[in-house]
């Protein structure tokens, strides 16, 4: 589940929807964010996973939680993303 949304300002920042992988760092979470993407010759869907890494402050995300989360400058060297919100949380 991908979500794209326009935060608006010159800056248009991306967000995304995905699950939480892993929380093992300290204020850092690993999300899964998936895509359909179609397949060129057959046209068939295939899903395509990557992982971001989040900047999370509090240490509130979970593994299995449903998170938004929002490009930024870059925090570390593999940075690139702030958790916004937990959506969901796992069960």
């Amino acid at each position: 589940m991908t979500e794209v949304k326009n935060t608006g300002g010159p800056a248009r920042r991306k967000t995304f929807v995905g699950v939480v992988q892993s929380n093992k760092m300290n204020q850092t979470i690993v999300v899964a964010v998936e895509r359909l993407v179609k397949h060129r010759e057959y046209g068939k869907y295939i899903k395509r996973t990557s992982k971001l890494y989040a900047h999370d402050a509090e240490n509130t995300a979970k593994i299995g939680d449903k998170v938004l989360v929002m490009s930024t400058r870059p925090l570390s060297k593999l940075k690139r993303w702030r958790l916004i919100e937990v959506i969901e949380r796992a069960k």
